[in-house]
């Protein structure tokens, strides 16, 4: 073999950005096909292209996004950024979906740059501007007898952009000034892309995530939605780039579009149909602020309403469209790709075990974890229910259907009120599963207990549609796309079972079936079905969905430890996180949490030194009582010793002339006795 081409290098800016993310990994992953010298057949993949380029951010998450890359520059000077821009073939400048300002001065600034550098080239660069298409959205459309007539890329010196896209147009011909002379080492192109989406999706996000939440009903259509939107799934737009790198075609001006004529209106009702719950309804488009659903920028690429259409990419490119008909013929496989670039993946997730053993509670706990719906028996009917009295009330509905809803309604009832209150297993088995085939199952996924209770009914209901649960001619197993991924089988002993049920409010126990009259039957028949030939878990078992099994056990009331363990088996979530006001709510709660829990700690902290300062002052306060009884006593003590010689004074010289004195003051009676007793005592001392 010779030697091997260099791989053309490109540059992309912001691969850390939707468009130019895809752009640049499709770029990337683009090959040559090398035979083998022995026997002539293809055997590597060389890489046709080295792509290079800048992120925006700094983080090393949108690093690792952009990884395959062959190189990646973080913020680069333009100083720094000039050479290796010089060293690339195709420079690819990106500014199709919310380009800033700051984004068309560097563009204008790169291709400024490199025309100044250009008789310095040692080959011939290729330069790209990946506009779009706003820069048409004010063009006088042309009316013909037999209506709107389409505009061509040919017309695009006729074009009009939008007040906020004149800097992009401003760019666009730039651009087209490029490469005039015949000797000229820069050729410039412009591409005008539609409105990109698919992997994952970018400005048409919204609607699909709404319709996949499914929390409210009637997706929104900001506007009438009658205006048509040019489109390209963005991996169309990286082959249209990759084939004008090969092709070089002689028009400069290219508009990059499918072959799609589509509304707005159209494509949300398709996006709504296929992964909602088919509603929509039309709102004023400055509503789309207020739910902070869309930017008023992205808001002036949802309003276009052109009708494009592109020969360049038809006649002169020849590569494999993924949607060339556009968004709306090919939504089932979009909605798909959605699902797999955002990792949208349901979780189904089935318990078993004997009444009171803890179902609901797990089950709530698992649903709040994972976000997923929680599918009880007594709620489901009740749903059916209200759903079938609705349609009868529905004024707009229509009579055969209503009288249907009608039937399905009495059928219910009757098969109650024959059979207890509970419904017969067909009337069962037919509700669980239009519940699980729901949207909302579908998409978020769910936790299912109280049934299948069988073999037979787990085969009813989860296996595939032909009926026969017979084995896929690979060998595996087959079963519908509503069956639980994962089963966990709860137990505990009787023992357990019956003093948690005797425990139990008389109250909470009536509402749960769970009086001593009822759970003793209940768990009598779980346990003669546990002991059947074939059980619900062996259907599991045969299809290869392994039940764990789990013993319910008093150290953990809570199932914090149950919980934890499912988690290890069953993963993190496969859904959209916390919403913004979510997130924040939570946040505020964390630091509420935090605040409290700072607080307990705090008080706790000043009561231990309350507590150690009183206990210290109670023991001073102990002491200087001891002490100070002990000081009294002895002053008492010599009080005592130094009064026996005064007392025998005062019985020898005072009172006995005191006490004559008072017997002489208690006949007389005097009006004054103090002063009586003063001048006795006086006359009895000159006496």
């Amino acid at each position: 073999m010779g030697d091997k081409k260099r791989p053309r290098r490109i540059f992309v800016n912001d691969v850390d950005k939707y468009s130019s993310k895809h752009i640049a990994e499709y770029l990337s992953s683009c090959g040559e096909k090398v035979e083998d010298d022995d026997d002539g057949e293809p055997q590597l993949n060389e890489p046709a292209f080295q792509v290079v380029g800048t992120v925006s951010s700094t983080s090393s998450k949108e690093k690792e996004k952009a990884s395959v890359l062959h190189e990646l520059y973080t913020s680069l000077s333009r100083e720094d950024l000039l050479p290796r821009l010089l060293d690339c073939d195709v420079i690819v400048y990106n500014i199709s979906e919310n380009a800033t300002q700051n984004d068309i001065e560097e563009a204008t600034w790169a291709i400024t740059a490199l025309h100044g550098e250009m008789e310095n080239f040692r080959s011939k660069k290729m330069f790209i501007l990946v506009s779009t298409v706003l820069t048409w959205a004010m063009t006088k459309k042309q009316e013909t007898e037999e209506g709107e007539r389409f505009i061509t890329e040919e017309e695009f010196r006729k074009r009009r952009p939008h007040s906020s896209f004149k800097h992009h147009n401003n760019m666009e011909k730039q651009v087209l000034k490029l490469g005039t002379g015949k000797k000229t080492k820069l050729k410039g192109y412009v591409l005008a892309a539609g409105i990109q989406y698919g992997k994952g999706e970018n400005l048409f996000h919204y609607f699909f995530k709404v319709s996949w939440l499914s929390e409210i009903s009637n997706v929104p259509i900001f506007g009438e939605g009658t205006n048509y939107i040019p489109t390209i799934h963005v991996l169309d737009l990286a082959k249209v780039i990759q084939s004008l790198i090969d092709v070089k075609p002689k028009s400069k001006y290219i508009l990059a579009i499918d072959d799609s004529k589509n509304t707005l209106g159209g494509i949300v009702k398709a996006v709504s149909h296929v992964l909602g719950t088919g509603r929509v309804c039309q709102v004023p488009e400055k509503e789309a602020i207020t739910l902070k659903a869309y930017k008023q920028e992205e808001l002036e690429y949802l309003s276009v309403d052109l009708r494009l259409d592109a020969f360049v990419v038809k006649d002169s490119f020849n590569f494999t469209w993924l949607a060339e008909v556009g968004m709306i013929e090919n939504m089932e496989a979009l909605v798909e790709e959605y699902r797999h670039t955002r990792k949208l993946l349901p979780i189904r997730i089935c318990l078993t075990g004997p009444p009171a053993v803890g179902k609901r509670k797990l089950a709530e706990k698992l649903c709040a974890r994972y976000r997923i719906h929680h599918i009880n028996i007594r709620d489901v009917i009740d749903e059916k229910m209200a759903q079938l009295k609705d349609t009868i009330a529905r004024i707009d509905a229509e009579v055969s259907e209503q009288e249907t809803a009608q039937d399905q309604l009495d059928t219910i009832k009757t098969s109650m009120e024959n059979n207890a209150d509970r419904l017969e297993d067909d009337l069962l088995l037919e509700i669980l599963t239009e519940k699980l085939n729901s949207k909302p199952c579908r998409n978020q996924g769910y936790v299912l207990y109280g049934f299948p209770r069988t073999f037979e009914q787990a085969k009813q209901m989860f296996s595939a549609e032909d009926g026969d649960n017979q084995d896929s001619p690979d060998g595996t197993p087959s079963y519908n796309n509503i069956t639980p991924e994962y089963v966990f089988a709860l137990d505990a002993s009787d023992e357990y079972l019956t003093k948690k049920v005797q425990d139990l409010p008389e109250s909470e126990a009536q509402k749960r079936g769970l009086t001593q009259d009822e759970f003793i039957p209940r768990l009598a028949r779980f346990r003669q079905l546990s002991r059947a030939a074939e059980t619900a878990l062996d259907y599991f078992d045969e299809q290869e969905i392994y039940p764990a099994y789990l013993e319910v056990k008093d150290d953990d009331p809570e199932f914090k430890l149950m919980v934890s363990n499912i988690i290890e088996v069953v993963g993190p979530p496969k859904n959209y996180g916390l919403s913004t006001e979510e997130q924040e709510e939570e946040e505020d709660r964390r630091r509420e949490m935090e605040r409290k829990q700072k607080e307990a700690k705090e008080a706790a902290e000043r009561k231990r030194r309350n507590e150690a300062l009183l206990a210290e002052m109670t023991a001073q306060y102990e002491a200087w009582q001891y002490n100070l009884s002990e000081v009294q006593r002895q002053e008492h003590e010599l009080l005592e010793a130094n009064a026996l010689p005064l007392r025998n004074y005062l019985m020898k010289f005072v009172m006995p002339a005191l006490t004559e004195a008072l017997q002489e003051c208690s006949k007389i009676k005097p009006t004054d006795p103090i002063s009586f007793l003063a001048e006795y005592l006086l006359r009895m001392d000159k006496d």
